[in-house]
């Protein structure tokens, strides 16, 4: 099988395909990340990485797979997207410590006219944490990147996570394991 493209600049995507040994390199084209009003939470995700694929597979060769994926956090039903500054991020994480909230990511595999979409959802919950713990962990990690405004595998995620339910791997930007069956059934 030709190398995949992986229509994400995500670090952590990277990592992930790297680990599971999957052959792809990285192109990228910018897409709004927005969505019709009135979608169902559980579908935002797949609309988005959709549009991520089809921008980068419209530059694609014939026969070859892209691959896209957006992660959201959903607190209650609503949308938690990137924070916009170190207020906001401290500001979000305020509002996950001590709750559950989920992690979702849509992924969406394009070949040729053939489409594979699905959500993976992964279920956190987060000890109570201080404002201090907070404040310093943003000033660290400065998580302005990442929906929800956390890593998993940061130190929030070591310390302050009480527990997860599903994939931990899907948390940290890509149901990885789910991504290399799809891939295996179009090998």
């Amino acid at each position: 099988m030709e190398p995949i493209i992986l229509a994400s600049g995500s670090p952590r995507r990277k990592q992930l395909l790297e680990w599971a040994e999957v052959d792809f390199e990285i192109r990228v084209k910018d897409t709004p990340e927005n969505w019709p009003a009135g979608m169902a939470v559980i579908d935002v995700p797949v609309h988005i990485a959709r549009n991520k694929a089809l921008a980068v597979k419209a530059g694609a060769e014939p026969g070859r797979v892209v691959v896209a994926a957006d992660t959201i956090v959903v607190l209650g039903n609503e949308i938690i997207g990137k924070p916009r500054d170190r207020a906001d991020a401290i500001h979000i994480l305020s509002r996950l410590a001590g709750q559950r909230h989920e992690v979702i990511t849509g992924v969406v595999l394009l070949k040729d006219g053939e489409e594979c979409a699905f959500a993976d959802i992964t279920a956190v919950w987060f000890h109570p944490l201080t404002t201090a713990e907070l404040e310093a962990y943003v000033d660290k990690y400065k998580p302005y990147d990442k929906a929800g405004a956390y890593a998993i595998q940061e130190w929030i995620g070591v310390v302050g996570i009480k527990g997860i339910e599903g994939d931990f791997y899907n948390v940290m930007g890509l149901p990885v394991s789910r991504v290399v069956q799809a891939l295996r059934r179009w090998s």
